[in-house]
């Protein structure tokens, strides 16, 4: 059975657990409290040296990156409707989840770290400066949700787990959606009983 060391706050984190409630994969979720530093442990940096969450065990096999484990367990459970084979449906998938970790992820972090985690000895103008970065990454999601549902098409891919996970995280600093298409979107994401069953039970 597969083994995931996890963190219900980390973006990161919620992602596996997502897909994997999903479809139902059966895996042991072992929580890593990142409030107490867990992450810093000589035992669990020997599963992840990089001291983040989440890691995937399987057997002998180790994944380190959300997006990775998003990946593996598609292909090795053959989850086409997850990670389509189709070339030009899997290069938006591959697409949305690099512009997530490359374009979103990093402002989402310094804003949520800046105005909750680190209380007042945060960075309220960084915080204020990457959330003002927003606006330019939501008329780029905007333009690619008009006239479908998803981002890729009119189903939900490994890419709308990754992306909704960050935009969950923005709630923590109490940063709102404005846009229609966006809400409509992040909302159907939100239906989905595996994201539910990823977040944390008290926020």
């Amino acid at each position: 059975m597969y083994k995931l060391y996890s963190y219900p706050f980390s973006q990161y984190s919620r992602r596996a657990v997502s897909l994997m409630e999903q479809v139902g994969i059966e895996y042991e979720n072992h929580l890593i409290n990142l409030k107490e530093k867990e992450q810093m442990s000589e035992k669990y940096i020997a599963i992840n040296p990089n001291h983040q969450v989440p890691t995937l065990l399987d057997g002998d096999i180790k994944i380190h990156e959300s997006n990775a484990i998003l990946r593996y367990l598609c292909v090795k459970h053959e989850l086409f409707d997850w990670y389509p084979r189709d070339y030009a449906a899997l290069a938006k998938v591959e697409q949305w989840l690099d512009w997530t970790q490359c374009q979103l992820c990093p402002l989402v972090e310094t804003i949520v770290v800046n105005r909750i985690l680190l209380g007042e000895d945060g960075d309220i103008n960084a915080a204020s400066e990457e959330e003002a970065k927003l606006v330019s990454r939501f008329e780029v999601l905007e333009d690619n949700l008009k006239g479908q549902k998803f981002l890729v098409n009119e189903n939900p891919t490994i890419a709308d787990l990754s992306l909704a996970s960050s935009i969950f995280q923005l709630k923590f600093a109490s940063v709102t959606l404005e846009s229609s298409l966006i809400i409509r979107w992040y909302e159907s994401v939100e239906m989905l009983p595996g994201f539910q069953k990823s977040l944390p039970k008290e926020q």
